[in-house]
C-alpha cells in the first residue's frame, strides 16, 4: 500500500503478516485511535493478521475532520477495505467499534460483499436497544468531561492535561454524536457467528445489555463476562486475547 492508498489511510497492521490466514479488523473505542491494537499481534495465533481501524481525527489523521454520524463513517471505511478484503476475515470492535463493526458489516451484506467469519462485539449494549443514558455531545466541556469520567471511567490524567484535554475533547465530542445520533434500522440477524464480551463492573453497559446482541446473531452466540469495567479491552487484555484466539484458530464452529 501507498501514502496515497486509502487503505494505507484507514487500517495499521502492527505485525504485517503477508501470508497471514486470516485478517482481524479491530475497530476502538470513541476517542481512541489504532494504536489501541498495535500489543494484539503478540497475544493473538501467528497466522492472524491484525488490521486495526485508524478513523479520522486522530493520531496522523488528525488534521481530518472527525465523522459524526454513523453511516458515512461506514460508507467511507467499506471503501477503503475493499482491497484487504481478498482472503478470510473477522472484525472486532469495542464499545464505539462494535457499532461501527455492527454497521459495516451490515453494509457488506446489503451490497453482497464478502462477510466476516466472525462478528466480535465488546462493551456495548445490543444495537436494537435505545440508550438508556442522557446525551453527552452538547454538554459544555466541564460538563461533557465530568459525566464521561463518572459514566466510563475516562482516564482522568489525559483529561487533565490542557494541551492532551484540548486535542482529546473534539474528536470525543464527534465520536459521542455518532453513538447518540445512532438510529437502529431493523434488518435480519447476521448469518454468521457473533460473540460478545462485557466487563462484569461497567457501569455504562453491563453484562445484561450486551447479552441482548444475541438478537442479531443468526448462526450462533456466546457471551464471555470479563473481570472490569467499562475499559477491560485493557485491563483484561490477556483473557480477552486468549478467548479471540480460541475463536479465531476454529473459523469453521460455532461457540
Amino acid at each position: 500500500m501507498t501514502a496515497r492508498d486509502p487503505a494505507a489511510l484507514w487500517f495499521h497492521s502492527p505485525r504485517p503478516r503477508p501470508d497471514a490466514r486470516l485478517r482481524l479488523f479491530c475497530c476502538a473505542h470513541a476517542g481512541a485511535a489504532a494504536h489501541v491494537f498495535h500489543a494484539w499481534p503478540a497475544g493473538l495465533p501467528p497466522d492472524v493478521e491484525v488490521c486495526a481501524v485508524q478513523l479520522p481525527g486522530r493520531a496522523f489523521r488528525l488534521a481530518e475532520p472527525a465523522f459524526t454520524a454513523v453511516e458515512p463513517l461506514v460508507a467511507a471505511l467499506d471503501a477503503a477495505a475493499a482491497p484487504l478484503l481478498d482472503r478470510p476475515f473477522a472484525v472486532f470492535g469495542h464499545s464505539m467499534g462494535a457499532l461501527v463493526a455492527f454497521e459495516w458489516t451490515r453494509a457488506l451484506r446489503r451490497r453482497r460483499g464478502p462477510l466476516p467469519e466472525r462478528l466480535c462485539v465488546s462493551a456495548f449494549r445490543g444495537p436494537h436497544l435505545p440508550d438508556p443514558a442522557t446525551p453527552l455531545h452538547r454538554l459544555a466541556d466541564h460538563e461533557f468531561v465530568t459525566t464521561l469520567q463518572q459514566r466510563h471511567g475516562v482516564l482522568d490524567d489525559a483529561l487533565a492535561d490542557p494541551e492532551l484535554r484540548a486535542l482529546m475533547l473534539p474528536v470525543l465530542r464527534a465520536d459521542f454524536t455518532v453513538l447518540e445520533t445512532y438510529a437502529h434500522r431493523q434488518e435480519p440477524p447476521l448469518d454468521l457467528p457473533l460473540h460478545a464480551f462485557a466487563g462484569s463492573d461497567d457501569r455504562g453497559v453491563p453484562p445484561a445489555q450486551v447479552a441482548a446482541w444475541a438478537l442479531q446473531a443468526g448462526r450462533g452466540f456466546s457471551l464471555d463476562v470479563l473481570p472490569g469495567g467499562h475499559f477491560f479491552l485493557h485491563t483484561a487484555r490477556a483473557d480477552l486475547l486468549a478467548r479471540l484466539s480460541r475463536l479465531l484458530s476454529a473459523p469453521q464452529e460455532l461457540p
